[in-house]
């Protein structure tokens, strides 16, 4: 049984029109249709089961979004539209006895996904490829690349040598996560070379950043590399990057979601090691000389 009416989401979608509408009487240039992280766009877009005009077909798991973008585009025709979209998934992650993040279920079968990532990166792609080329057809040439949800693998969108409060220790190096963004955002763009592409997942890379960025870049990985809540915790990142300075390694985050997930837990921060849960996690002394050492 769905949450949501056919109804209600087709009023949801005037209401985002609508918003757009208020944004560019407000001045701004263009919006960004959040498609990712667990928000409604990014749940119907694995809405497989689901009756319905917005459910079962990948045309109709995509009618929400696309509406939305037709709708902007027909109210306020001049106002740009971007598209933050996860573009792959996993099975959703628990925390095992050890502390480390491991599936709750096999992805053999597993359906509640949009573009099920398993072994093969070019197959779970598929999906996000079908939909980046209709949004291309109806006016959408900005995309930002993230994949998963920070509520169910929050590691394999935000790769950090720390978990986020309410999550778990990274099952993988955090490399291999920004790599595998890396490579996602490169074959969509091989495949959508007129769509702008914005990479994301590279904060974990931090002093190394700027180099790898702007590899990425020259070499047509991607068009550009975001910097999100990194940039909380060191507002002079861009200026630094773009100058060429020694990055204050001092200034960089740690956990890179617990901005967001501490708060949302009832503590004060969500930077370690200012709140309770680090100075009382039974591997804390391990996670401090990590700390420490990462800021020498």
């Amino acid at each position: 049984m769905a949450i949501l009416s056919d109804e209600e989401l087709d009023g949801l979608v005037d209401d985002f029109v609508e918003a757009a509408r208020l944004a560019w009487d407000a001045g701004f240039a263009f919006v960004d249709i959040k498609a990712c992280h667990g928000y409604l766009g990014h749940e119907l877009l694995s809405a497989r089961d689901r009756p319905g005009k917005y459910g079962g077909t990948l045309e109709n798991r995509t009618r929400f979004l696309r509406s939305i973008v037709a709708g902007i585009r027909a109210r306020v025709p001049k106002l740009a539209v971007a598209v933050r979209l996860s573009v792959f998934d996993t099975v959703p992650f628990r925390q095992n006895a050890g502390g480390i993040g491991e599936p709750e279920t096999a992805a053999s079968g597993y359906r509640w996904a949009f573009g099920l990532f398993d072994a093969d990166m070019d197959a779970a792609l598929d999906e996000a490829r079908q939909l980046l080329r209709a949004l291309e057809q109806i006016g959408v040439r900005w995309i930002c690349v993230t994949a998963g949800s920070p509520y169910y693998n929050p590691h394999v969108q935000r790769p950090a040598l720390f978990p986020p409060i309410d999550g778990y220790q990274p099952p993988e190096d955090p490399l291999a996560g920004v790599a595998r963004q890396i490579d996602a955002t490169a074959r969509l763009k091989a495949a959508c070379p007129s769509l702008i592409f914005v990479g994301s997942g590279y904060t974990y890379l931090q002093e190394w950043l700027p180099h790898v960025a702007e590899h990425a870049v020259r070499t047509g990985l991607t068009d550009f590399v975001g910097l999100g809540r990194m940039v909380l915790s060191y507002p002079d990142l861009p200026a630094d990057i773009v100058s060429g300075r020694p990055l204050k390694r001092r200034a960089i985050c740690r956990t890179f979601s617990d901005c967001t997930t501490g708060p949302r837990m009832g503590l004060v921060s969500g930077c370690y090691p200012l709140d309770d849960h680090y100075t009382t996690h039974p591997d804390h002394e391990r996670l401090r000389l990590i700390h420490v050492a990462r800021r020498l």
